[in-house]
């Protein structure tokens, strides 16, 4: 379920960011650091705060594709702290995985229509130690077309803004 809710949180937050007219759902960018930002928004479930890039470099062979990015929620009235989820831009193979390296470490996600997710809060908790420690994070991912591609993100600013959101967020 919790893998649902983020699919539907990330629709909603995409989908709000491009109406102009403000209200309190919208999400609020309160900081920025290099390649990082951090936003926050008051929902129905309470407070959420986000963290998010987009790939300094895309590579495939694809011919149409969305903007893929990174990002790290925090929940705190459903005791969510770093949950880590890619957008791909593209849906997914079915059943295919997303492998995830950071500096020598590598860790596989699973994936549903365009989003990629750790299978638990344990792992996400290594990704996001991981992120901090890093400096590049490369996501490779196979389309529904069965189309290779290859993100890379900068990790510069990423440690400052998960702490923002944890101080935003408690």
């Amino acid at each position: 379920m919790r893998y649902c809710f983020s699919f539907w949180f990330l629709i909603f937050i995409f989908t709000t960011a491009s109406i102009t007219n403000a209200n309190a759902a919208d999400p609020k960018k309160i900081s920025e650091k290099r390649d990082w930002a951090a936003y926050t928004f008051s929902g129905e479930g309470g407070k959420v705060c986000y963290i998010a890039s987009a790939p300094k470099k895309q590579r495939g062979k694809y011919k149409k594709r969305g903007q893929p990015y990174a990002l790290v929620t925090n929940r705190p009235t459903q005791k969510i702290n770093g949950e880590v989820n890619f957008i791909a831009g593209y849906n997914f193979k079915k059943g295919s995985e997303v492998r995830v390296k950071i500096n020598k470490k590598s860790f596989k996600l699973f994936t549903q229509q365009d989003g990629a997710w750790s299978a638990n809060p344990e792992l996400d908790a290594k990704l996001v130690k991981a992120m901090k420690g890093g400096n590049r994070m490369v996501v490779y991912g196979t389309s529904s077309r069965g189309t290779k591609t290859t993100d890379t993100y900068s990790l510069s600013g990423f440690t400052a803004m998960k702490k923002r959101i944890d101080k935003a967020c408690k």
